[in-house]
């Protein structure tokens, strides 16, 4: 029988970053946080901290930490998960708020050899988990729309009612004590970039033979396109934190995020939706196509105009739109999937975009887990056709693209979920940020 969390209005509205200040340094806490469009796609923000479980996958290792201890498994990762969400199960409450229990995390990149047949000869220089989500009882609530804050508390992992009953409440509690007024307040520690000493994963040399290689595959007809990336990386020191409240200050996005973790940080502001999932609803909402900013109105205009007027970056969106499609045609009723919004200009702090949104309607049988899995990752950054973009992108890549172009988001006990496309993403790790 499905847990009913409790939700707690609370009577002032504290901006979400203050509050995620003091809980900051608290091993995987988790903050999506929307910074803008709170009208339509950025209304709410979510903190998660002190999980009741977290779960790590490297390839079939897959290890579940709890409060009785470690335990180590080995198989698929999505099929532990859709196990895992089936035993827990929270009763919706009604209303607007999309998640109050269940887990944040992550999905890499390279979860893809779980879905697909695909070849595995580059390197992982980084060595993060391939999956790392963290499953929350308590869950603050920023609904930026309205200017209300809630905390909802699900009582999990009991499913007896009345041990839930209990903890649910002193869980409520603990919660409210935690991010009190007094708590926002933090001393700023500040961070340094070593961005004199920028270094990449490709040679020049080797970056252009790349490119001629994907254009040689498109010459011959293996593929259309494909996305080509490479990496980055400099020497960090200080506070993570800080540096992604610097880059929310210039580049605030819908689906940001700050995931801490024991030994990494990710710092994303990322634009892009991946999947969302609203009861038996599921959107995505691919980005092809891009301007920078001009220094003036005038060339603003002129660049936004060049977008939607180009003919290379209207049919590179129009790909990746008719890919979506039929990555969803697999997991929803026959006909019900078309764009809402297509080819539609979006103007951020700093780049123009063409953008689109494809709906659906998920077939009965279906879940969150069955959609990752006929889905990811994004198509908007493999290329098309997906299956053999990809193979090109391991085969011309140097390194794994571990988080990148994964996707980073929450899933909710009752099926809810939103998850974002990893770009614009930054993981610090053992005085390195990579990006």
């Amino acid at each position: 029988m499905p847990i009913k969390p409790i939700l707690y209005e609370l009577d002032y509205f504290p901006d979400a970053v203050s509050v995620y200040e003091s809980v900051r340094n608290e091993p995987y806490s988790s903050f999506l946080d929307s910074g803008t469009d709170a009208g339509k796609l950025g209304r709410f923000s979510f903190i998660g901290f002190d999980p009741f479980m977290v779960v790590e996958s490297r390839g079939e290792d897959i290890k579940v930490l709890t409060q009785d201890g470690t335990e180590v498994l080995r198989g698929n990762p999505f099929v532990f998960l859709k196990s895992l969400l089936s035993h827990y199960k929270t009763e919706p409450l009604g209303g607007d708020i999309p998640f109050m229990s269940g887990c944040i995390g992550y999905f890499s990149y390279d979860l893809r050899y779980f879905i697909e047949e695909l070849p595995s000869v580059s390197g992982d220089d980084i060595c993060t988990p391939d999956m790392l989500l963290s499953f929350y009882d308590i869950v603050v609530i920023f609904d930026n729309l309205l200017e209300k804050v809630y905390i909802s508390s699900s009582g999990l992992p009991y499913l007896d009612e009345a041990k839930n009953k209990n903890r649910a409440e002193k869980r409520l509690e603990f919660a409210k004590k935690r991010i009190s007024r007094e708590g926002f307040a933090g001393a700023e520690q500040g961070f340094s970039v070593s961005d004199s000493d920028i270094t990449s994963n490709f040679t020049k040399e080797d970056y252009e033979r790349a490119i001629k290689t994907a254009k040689k595959y498109i010459r011959e007809g293996d593929i259309y396109q494909v996305n080509l990336s490479q990496r980055l990386s400099c020497g960090f020191d200080g506070d993570a934190f800080e540096l992604y409240k610097t880059l929310r200050r210039i580049n605030p996005a819908p689906f940001a995020a700050y995931l801490n973790f024991e030994d990494f940080r990710i710092i994303s502001a990322s634009p892009e939706r991946f999947i969302k999932i609203n009861g038996r609803h599921i959107e995505t909402r691919p980005i092809k196509g891009t301007r920078p900013r001009g220094i003036n109105e005038a060339e603003d205009a002129r660049l936004r105009q060049e977008l939607i007027a180009s003919e290379k970056d209207r049919a590179e969106h129009l790909m990746i739109v008719d890919l979506e499609r039929n990555d969803m045609g697999r997991v929803c009723k026959y006909g019900s999937v078309m764009p809402e919004e297509f080819i539609i200009p979006e103007t951020y702090s700093t780049v123009h975009h063409l953008v689109s949104t494809v709906i659906g309607s998920l077939k009965e049988d279906v879940d969150v887990v069955d959609c990752l899995c006929n889905c990811f990752p994004g198509g908007s950054i493999t290329g098309a056709p997906k299956i053999r973009a990809m193979e090109i992108i391991e085969e011309i890549e140097p390194v794994k693209r571990g988080i990148y172009t994964g996707s980073i988001g929450y899933i909710d006990m009752n099926g809810n979920a939103d998850l974002s496309v990893v770009i614009r993403t930054i993981v610090v790790k053992d005085g390195t940020a990579y990006f």
